[in-house]
């Protein structure tokens, strides 16, 4: 799955650029996530996004805030997988304090580098980022007490890797607590062999069902989805506007109208004295 790879790098590399350049600075023009939804409004409180660089905020291209989802308690190791601008992992840094610990994880340059200046401007030492892919996680075994991610688990080729990677670096009782897409129904093969839909989050969606059984497979319990959004045809046109997509392209995509959803993904490492509660 080089190809979607190299796509999903590319995107990602492009859309570090525009926040760091400042172009989505109004509400008309603010940047949007996967499922088409203004970042700030929809998922994250005014307060939580206070005194955050604003550069973190605009690179946020996730569907959810998974921040609020994972819980966090003061003390904690956080771990987010696919970290962007950096916006998830500064929230965790606040949310688990002085005595804890928040990583980013990315394989683009363009979005460490945000990161790291976010990082910077924000004040907070609590906080690293790492590259690396998903797939391959630069961390020991048991090293961490939550997982998170936001919008970034679709665009992997190999999912069966990224929950095995997972399982492996959590701690006995540790908490999986992601925000992704998910399909419900079946999505034209056409769809997925597209490598611009996939880095836009369509194409690469597990099935709900399949997303369960994989997380199974890895080793995860107490395993739920809580839908958050259904995307539309009209999502997608607001996603794709800024990217020139074709088209036949946009056409493609309205075959995934009503199909996929974003939705809260959680899941348990057993183990630990309080099953991960």
């Amino acid at each position: 799955m080089s190809d979607v790879k190299e796509a999903v790098r590319t995107h990602y590399a492009e859309a570090a650029k525009r926040a760091d350049a400042g172009k989505y600075s109004n509400s008309s023009n603010a940047q949007h996530c996967c499922c088409g939804k203004d970042v700030k409004v929809e998922f994250y409180d005014m307060a939580e996004t206070a005194g955050l660089p604003d550069k973190a905020v605009l690179a946020s291209l996730g569907c959810g805030n998974p921040t609020a989802l994972a819980e966090l308690k003061a003390g904690e190791t956080v771990l987010d997988l696919g970290s962007g601008g950096g916006i998830d992992v500064l929230l965790s840094a606040r949310r688990v304090g002085p005595t804890g610990k928040a990583y980013g994880l990315d394989m683009t340059d363009e979005m460490l580098k945000l990161a790291n200046e976010n990082k910077e401007k924000s004040g907070l030492t609590n906080v690293e980022f790492l590259k690396g892919e998903i797939e391959v996680i630069p961390l020991p075994d048991s090293s961490v007490d939550v997982i998170i991610s936001n919008c970034v688990i679709n665009l992997s080729g190999d999912k069966d890797k990224v929950f095995r990677e997972a399982f492996r670096v959590l701690k006995p009782g540790g908490r999986f607590a992601v925000s992704d897409t998910v399909a419900r129904g079946a999505i034209p093969d056409e769809l997925r062999k597209d490598m611009e839909l996939w880095a836009g989050c369509l194409a690469g969606s597990l099935a709900d069902v399949e997303y369960e059984a994989k997380l199974k497979a890895a080793g995860f319990t107490e395993i739920g989805i809580e839908q958050t959004h259904t995307y539309t045809v009209d999502d997608a046109k607001e996603w794709f506007k800024d990217l020139r997509m074709t088209p036949s392209q946009l056409a493609l995509a309205a075959h995934a109208d009503g199909k996929v959803i974003s939705a809260f993904i959680r899941a348990t490492k057993p183990g630990g004295c309080c099953g991960g509660h």
